[in-house]
């Protein structure tokens, strides 16, 4: 179990082209369930998900998003936003919560044998507040990412490749 669970994180890639497979209702909400079991500062989980599927949906947030086109294939999309009045904190902590849950989407994703792609919104405002008026965001909810979804065209996507770099490592000091 455990080299497999390392294996599916050394074979996570950005999957941009999608087959028309469509993602069933049951993975969706297993990539939910483990989006929601990230880590977040506190406890306190201050993330809110849309899922959207519609075609015609996905093709406007494609248009949106400069790096978005490959939603106008994907099956579907996951759209992480944050809702910060329900942290506590001073500092924004819920972007590393809202990181972590959308590291999990990816993760989840990947082990049901599904492409996905983060697409960075948050903290770039001409991505946000377009985004947020198509999906009918609210005014004080920030959108964070979307990640598509698709089941890739060939599993030869999902290669393993050596990123490890031994200079990047430091022990006990820089």
């Amino acid at each position: 179990m455990g080299e497999e669970f390392l294996r599916l994180i050394r074979t996570r890639r950005s999957i941009r082209r999608y087959s028309e497979r469509e993602i069933g209702e049951e993975e969706i909400k297993k990539i939910l369930e483990c989006a929601m079991q990230a880590p977040s500062a506190g406890n306190e989980q201050p993330w809110h998900f849309i899922v959207v599927r519609d075609k015609s949906k996905l093709k406007e947030l494609s248009e949106i998003h400069p790096y978005g086109k490959m939603l106008s294939e994907a099956s579907a999309a996951i759209v992480v936003c944050c809702d910060p009045s329900l942290s506590k904190y001073k500092l924004p902590m819920w972007i590393q919560d809202c990181s972590a849950a959308t590291q999990n989407i990816l993760l989840a994703a990947r082990a049901l044998g599904i492409g996905s792609c983060w697409i960075g919104v948050y903290p770039n405002e001409s991505r946000m507040n377009p985004i947020a008026k198509a999906l009918g965001v609210p005014e004080h909810v920030v959108v964070f990412s979307i990640v598509s979804l698709g089941y890739p065209r060939s599993e030869d996507e999902f290669f393993e490749a050596d990123r490890f770099k031994k200079e990047r490592v430091h022990h006990e000091k820089w």
